[in-house]
C-alpha cells in the first residue's frame, strides 16, 4: 500500500486546486465569528441545514488594505457593521496551505444581499409579535399627564443622556430622573437593555415612564433595536416607554412597539417638558374661566339682591303711610272691619307722624 507523508498529501490537494486558484467565487454563509488583528480581518463562515445543523464551516481572511474599505462600503449602505450572525454574500478566492490548510480570501462583499437578509428579519420579527398578540400593547397603556418620575435607560457617559438631562434640568418643573446604566451598542446591547429593564420592573411603582434614549453613535451600531426579544419585553412592559434612539434612516421594531416613539433624546425631553407647558396652560385657562364664572355669579347675585331689597321697600310701611294710609287697632289687635270694634271701645290710628285715639261710636 502506498502512503504519503503530511506534506506530500498537502502537495496533492494543493496540486488538486490549483485550476481554482485564478477563479473566484460568490458564496452565502453566516458569520459565525469575526476578529480583527492589525487591520486584518479573520473570519468564520458557516451554514446551517433547514434542521439547525451545522453544514459547513470556512476560515476566509479579509487582509487590512482591502478590509478597510469593504468595511466602510458594507456600513455606509447598510447602516450596519459587519458582526457574527449576519448573513452576507462575498466573492472568494480559494487558498490551501500545508501548514494553515484551506481557507477562503474575500475580495468582494454585496451588501443587498445582506440588507435583503436584515429586512426579512425585521419583517419577521413584526409578523411575529402581531401574531403573538403584544405588537400593539403599549397603545392601551395611559401616559400620566403629569409625567414625573422618569426611569432611563442609556449608557452613562453618552452625550444623548446628557443633551435629555440637561434639558430637562434646565425646565421650570421637578421631573425626576433615574439612570438605569446599559449598553446601547454591540452584540451586548440587547442583554444589557433587558437586563436595565428587569431592573425597573422591580421598582414598577416608583416610576411613571420608561424612556430608552441613544445619542452621539453611528448609525450602524442600530442594529439592537430590531431585536425580538428586546421589542418583545418593551411592548409588554407594564410602563409606558418612550423611544429617542436616533434613528434617521429608518424606524426601528422597538421605535414600532413603544408607546410614544421619537427621534432624539432631546426631542423626548421637549415632549415631556411641553406636557407639562401644556397642563399649566390648561391650569391657568381654568383659573381665568373660574375668576370670570365668579365675577359673573357676585353680579348676579347683586343684581337679585337689589330686586328684592326694591320689593321690600316697596312694601314697607313707611312707604304705605306715606301714600295716605293708616293703621287701626283696638285692644292690641289690628282692625280690618268694623265687626272687630265694640261701641266705645277705644281704638288707636297710626299715620306717619303719629298716633290718633278715639271711642268708636
Amino acid at each position: 500500500m502506498k502512503n504519503y507523508s503530511l506534506s506530500e498529501l498537502a502537495s496533492l490537494i494543493e496540486e488538486a486546486l490549483s485550476p481554482m486558484s485564478d477563479s473566484t467565487f460568490w458564496v452565502r454563509a453566516e458569520i459565525a465569528s469575526l476578529t480583527t488583528r492589525n487591520g486584518h480581518a479573520y473570519f468564520e463562515l458557516a451554514e446551517k441545514s433547514a434542521s439547525g445543523m451545522q453544514a459547513a464551516k470556512m476560515r476566509a481572511t479579509c487582509w487590512a488594505n482591502l478590509y478597510n474599505m469593504l468595511s466602510a462600503y458594507f456600513a455606509e449602505e447598510t447602516g450596519q457593521h459587519l458582526q457574527a450572525g449576519m448573513q452576507i454574500l462575498v466573492e472568494v478566492e480559494v487558498s490551501f496551505h500545508a501548514v494553515y490548510g484551506l481557507s477562503l480570501n474575500i475580495r468582494n462583499i454585496d451588501p443587498q444581499f445582506t440588507l435583503g437578509d436584515i429586512a426579512r428579519q425585521k419583517q419577521d420579527t413584526i409578523r411575529r409579535l402581531q401574531k403573538e398578540g403584544v405588537f400593539d400593547m403599549q397603545q392601551s397603556l395611559s401616559l400620566p399627564m403629569l409625567t414625573r418620575r422618569i426611569a432611563v435607560i442609556s449608557a452613562r457617559q453618552a452625550a444623548g443622556y446628557d443633551d435629555f438631562l440637561n434639558h430637562i434640568q434646565q425646565s421650570a418643573y421637578n421631573i425626576s430622573v433615574t439612570l438605569f446604566p446599559a449598553l446601547m451598542q454591540g452584540e451586548r446591547a440587547e442583554q444589557s437593555i433587558l437586563d436595565a429593564l428587569n431592573n425597573i420592573m422591580m421598582r414598577e411603582q416608583d416610576f411613571d415612564a420608561v424612556v430608552i434614549i441613544r445619542g452621539g453613535g453611528a448609525v450602524t451600531d442600530l442594529g439592537c433595536f430590531d431585536n425580538y426579544l428586546l421589542a418583545a419585553a418593551c411592548a409588554q412592559f407594564p410602563l409606558p416607554i418612550i423611544t429617542g434612539i436616533g434613528h434617521t434612516r429608518d424606524v426601528s421594531v422597538l421605535d414600532m412597539v413603544a408607546h410614544t416613539p421619537l427621534k432624539t433624546p432631546t426631542a423626548v425631553a421637549d415632549f415631556l417638558i411641553n406636557r407639562f407647558d401644556r397642563l399649566m396652560e390648561n391650569i391657568d385657562s381654568l383659573r381665568r374661566r373660574l375668576k370670570q364664572c365668579t365675577e359673573k355669579q357676585i353680579l348676579v347675585k347683586k343684581h337679585r339682591i337689589e330686586m328684592l331689597r326694591q320689593r321690600l321697600s316697596a312694601c314697607s310701611p313707611e312707604r304705605i303711610f306715606n301714600m295716605g294710609y293708616s293703621l287701626t287697632m283696638a285692644g292690641g289687635h289690628v282692625v280690618r272691619s268694623i265687626a272687630d270694634i265694640r261701641h266705645g271701645q277705644t281704638i288707636t290710628t297710626h299715620l306717619k307722624d303719629g298716633t290718633v285715639s278715639s271711642i268708636a261710636q
